[in-house]
């Protein structure tokens, strides 16, 4: 078959057949548990990782998932397989899998609803849509607040498919109109620019796309899970960090400080000063920031940082494929 497969409740189809019922608990409340994964060299990487906080995140928030992992495992893998004959040369997929609670009965007049939904589909990696956290770095843009704490109903290291106000962090930044809008050159257009909420306490800070880690020193300092999404990513980092020497732990950090310019020479001593702000995420691994702001205000940071470059060269040699030349276009 020539075209990209789905799988949707126990069958694969065709990728454009598959489709949700409009009274699945997925569309109709937004009920819906994901996981994002990609591949090196059409092999799932980190895929036990992802399973595990796949089901993990399942049960926390009650949608079933009665799928044995060697059933999982398989059904990717065939999926995979399939798809990947189908990229072009250099071509690299994403793994979204995905479980609601099901058809909502009450909907049709019925008294019972279900069974659970569970589907897995793939696309080409973007490799364009990242490719300027490789040639110009990443610029972190402030766009407001989304109140979460780990003893909310929804803990914010659950991964979800609702989007909502990642959808709106990104326009109030493009807004004129807005007191958000970012103000600054490069504009909120340029593809390089990703949106940053920060949780109700100020310190807890995330984007759509990867965690934000701060370097201080030696050390690469990776935020609570209990106040970010439960980053795999983040845990490479931290992995790849003793593998080059340096130290790495999980801790609160005061972001919004490092949006601002940086502090006069006498007050510096008081407070730890980044030498480089990282970002992780599935789809590019890792990426420097080369700015980081709120409205009109901004502090640059030297990018590339060199432990930005250490960090890439040993998840390229982890892998096996020379991560930033997928991005850039060199040997894809």
């Amino acid at each position: 078959m020539n075209t990209p497969l789905a799988y949707l409740n126990g069958r694969f189809l065709p990728f454009t057949e598959a489709a949700l019922p409009l009274h699945d608990a997925g569309f109709v409340s937004g009920a819906t548990i994901v996981d994002n994964a990609r591949t090196f060299r059409h092999t799932l990487f980190r895929w036990p990782d992802h399973l595990a906080r796949f089901r993990r995140d399942c049960a926390a928030c009650y949608v079933p998932l009665d799928a044995s992992d060697e059933s999982l495992i398989a059904t990717a893998e065939e999926l995979v397989a399939h798809n990947a004959k189908l990229l072009p040369p250099g071509g690299e997929l994403q793994l979204v899998t995905f479980a609601t609670p099901g058809p909502l009965g009450f909907y049709l007049g019925e008294a019972t609803s279900g069974p659970a939904t569970l589907g897995m589909v793939t696309y080409p990696l973007p490799f364009a849509r990242y490719r300027r956290f490789f040639t110009e770095g990443v610029t972190l843009a402030i766009a407001g607040m989304q109140h979460s704490h780990s003893q909310d109903l929804l803990p914010p290291r659950v991964k979800h498919r609702s989007r909502l106000f990642w959808h709106i962090a990104a326009h109030v930044l493009k807004d004129p109109a807005s007191e958000l809008s970012w103000r600054l050159d490069p504009p909120a257009t340029d593809a390089s620019v990703v949106p940053v909420v920060f949780g109700g306490a100020g310190a807890a800070a995330d984007t759509a796309i990867g965690s934000i880690l701060v370097v201080l020193g030696d050390t690469v300092v990776a935020q609570d899970e209990g106040h970010v999404q439960d980053s795999i990513s983040a845990r490479v980092v931290r992995e790849l960090c003793a593998a080059v020497g340096l130290k790495s732990h999980a801790g609160t950090i005061e972001l919004g400080r490092f949006a601002r310019p940086p502090l006069p020479e006498e007050e510096r001593s008081k407070y730890p000063q980044p030498s480089e702000l990282l970002l992780a995420g599935t789809g590019f691994c890792v990426a420097g920031v080369r700015r980081f702001g709120f409205r009109d205000r901004c502090r640059d940071y030297a990018w590339p940082g060199p432990v930005f470059g250490m960090l890439l060269a040993a998840w390229s040699d982890l892998v096996g494929v020379d991560v930033a030349k997928q991005f850039i276009g060199e040997g894809v």
